[in-house]
């Protein structure tokens, strides 16, 4: 058998130096008994890579993204490091491409909150936000902060994003003025005359000075629902692979608040 095995090999070698007259699959076949050698290592296929992955998308600097706040504040008991939470209501795209949803949540905090005084001043706040999280889970750290607010009501908004409640100068003057007629009239009742109508005046204005000195300014205040338009403050990096593009969102609508009702100022 080993003789036979030896012929076998020079027999197939013979083969493949004369290809034409023998088939070509002789010069294909293995060779019997052990390999020293192992075989050629035979490279894996790459994995299918999903749509967007390993891209990079830059939503840059300046961006505005219409929002809507979802939980109210006002300077009657806000503090600096409250959270705030609000909600976009319109996507913003990129290369005709979704890249922000409707929808998708931002999460930031008050940097200041101020109570107005019993004499003069406002009450204002500043909020910052930080967080972004698209419908998806994706969570990013981002800086922005709001540029505009409609709340309904009389509050400011300057270009750092300091809300300020509106003047009440002439419910002020409207209070003394108040006072002052009807302790004229008290006093011009009770005496008769011209000068107790004029003392009784000078009390009730007094009495108009008090109340105004006692009464704080007007809060500053933002109710669950306003809306604000929010700025980028420096550029977003965002994975492709966690958007997706062709997803529009879904905004949940707010139940709007009561109406806003004057309320006394302690």
């Amino acid at each position: 058998m080993k003789q036979k095995s030896s012929v076998e090999r020079i027999f197939q070698v013979l083969a493949c130096l004369i290809p034409l007259s023998l088939p070509m699959t002789l010069c294909a076949q293995q060779p019997d008994g052990p390999q020293s050698d192992a075989p050629p290592a035979v490279a894996p296929k790459p994995a299918a890579q999903p749509a967007g992955s390993g891209e990079k998308i830059i939503v840059p600097s300046g961006t505005r993204v219409g929002v809507v706040l979802q939980n109210g504040i006002s300077t009657r008991s806000a503090k600096a490091g409250d959270s705030v939470y609000l909600q976009t209501s319109f996507p913003i795209t990129q290369n005709n491409r979704i890249v922000i949803p409707v929808g998708s949540y931002l999460r930031g905090e008050l940097l200041e909150a101020k109570r107005p005084g019993r004499i003069k001043g406002r009450g204002e706040f500043r909020m910052r936000l930080d967080t972004l999280i698209l419908p998806t889970g994706y969570t990013v750290n981002l800086r922005a902060a709001p540029r505009s607010a409609d709340s309904g009501g009389n509050e400011t908004m300057d270009s750092e994003g300091k809300v300020t409640g509106g003047g009440n100068k002439g419910k002020k003057v409207e209070t003394v003025a108040t006072t002052t007629t009807a302790g004229a009239g008290i006093g011009a009742i009770a005496t008769r005359t011209a000068r107790g109508a004029g003392i009784g005046g000078g009390i009730g204005a007094a009495a108009g000075l008090a109340a105004v000195l006692l009464t704080r300014g007007p809060d500053a205040e933002l109710p669950r629902g306003s809306t604000m338009d929010v700025v980028f403050e420096r550029e977003l990096a965002l994975d492709g692979s966690q958007i997706q593009f062709n997803n529009p969102g879904q905004f949940q609508p707010i139940v709007q608040p009561p109406v806003r009702q004057e309320r006394p100022q302690p």
